[in-house]
């Protein structure tokens, strides 16, 4: 298909692929008479010798809607070291000088973790652009850091990329609504007294500070931040992103 409606020559792929690549290969020649050709590339492994991809279960992806900045930093950030020389090689456009210089300098300061972090930071570059990884750097800090200046400063995708499985809610704020309020009406408390209870027993945060009092008056600039969002928290794991709307500031 790709011969007679592209004229395409040339097929690529993974080491795993030479079988599919051949196949393609013996049916174009026979039923054309053409030349074409495949190559094949070494499959990116893990330090156990498990392939990179879709069938493994380990894929990444360039699409910021598969793989978000983020993720894809953690993704080389993660590297350990017996990996990570290999990939500024293969995914970066260092040369070998600047690379043994990181890694000498690695070697005197493993705890850095600094060619793990430059691994990172070239991809994203790469493939995000320079907007993408300070995207990435703002979503470290904020998740990593408890960091509430970075919280502020964050997009809506942004925070949606960070806290992917998050509820996303579009709230008004009326006067005197208080931290119980918040935690009803995004349904992230149960009813009654155990949800109160929960409140009083230090399992909600708003923006990484844990709220204590369920009747405390939510303030702008403290539970509501300068971007019209709150980050709610309840227990260890359960995130709910709040959207005021019709918000002023003036309030």
């Amino acid at each position: 298909h790709l011969y007679r409606h592209y004229g395409c020559l040339i097929q690529l792929g993974g080491a795993d692929q030479l079988g599919n690549i051949m196949s393609g290969y013996d049916l174009v020649s026979k039923v054309t008479d053409k030349d074409v050709y495949g190559i094949t590339v070494p499959l990116i492994t893990t330090t156990t010798g498990d392939k990179l991809g879709k069938s493994a279960g380990n894929a990444v992806w360039l699409n910021r809607n598969r793989t978000s900045p983020f993720e894809l930093y953690q993704f080389f950030v993660r590297q350990p070291d017996a990996t990570v020389e290999r990939y500024l090689k293969l995914f970066t456009f260092l040369s070998g000088m600047e690379i043994d210089h990181i890694m000498q300098v690695h070697a005197k300061e493993p705890e850095k973790r600094g060619p793990q972090k430059r691994l990172a930071a070239e991809v994203i570059k790469l493939v995000h652009g320079k907007n993408g990884l300070e995207s990435a750097k703002r979503c470290t800090k904020a998740f990593y850091y408890n960091n509430v200046d970075v919280l502020e400063s964050m997009s809506d995708e942004e925070l949606q990329e960070l806290f992917r499985e998050a509820p996303y809610i579009e709230m008004l704020l009326e006067p005197g609504t208080t931290v119980l309020d918040l935690c009803r009406k995004a349904n992230a408390i149960a009813d009654g007294p155990k949800g109160y209870r929960d409140i009083t027993v230090g399992a909600v945060s708003i923006n990484h500070i844990t709220e204590t009092n369920p009747d405390a008056v939510l303030i702008l600039g403290q539970h509501i931040l300068s971007n019209g969002l709150s980050l709610l928290k309840i227990g260890k794991r359960n995130y709910y992103i709040i959207k005021w709307l019709q918000l002023s500031h003036e309030e």
